[in-house]
């Protein structure tokens, strides 16, 4: 996968703790969590799991889509993975390989 803006959700389990955020290198910024390299929330709550993301065209439209996101009641936020990846499956293995 070459690099690409995009926003995703990582999460500590299922219905678990959840990361929003947004990248311009999905795979790099999915790895440091994955192996504690910065401090910071994902490393304190453990949540290193991908659970979704998408891919955008330009950074200012992922910005946008974070945000979004992230005003979302946790309702909303679960019900988007789920419609997605309901078994909620870490797709880390599917960017590696992409």
């Amino acid at each position: 996968m070459d690099k690409q803006p995009a926003a995703y959700i990582l999460a500590g389990a299922r219905n678990g703790t959840l990361h929003i955020g947004v990248t311009s290198d999905l795979r790099q910024r999915i790895w440091q969590p994955r192996n504690n390299v910065l401090p910071g929330f994902t490393t304190k709550y453990s949540v290193h799991c991908l659970v979704y993301c998408e891919l955008h065209g330009s950074m200012q439209t992922a910005i946008e889509r974070e945000k979004r996101i992230k005003k979302w009641k946790r309702e909303c936020k679960l019900n988007l993975i789920e419609s997605m990846n309901p078994e909620w499956c870490d797709l880390w293995e599917d960017i590696c390989e992409g």
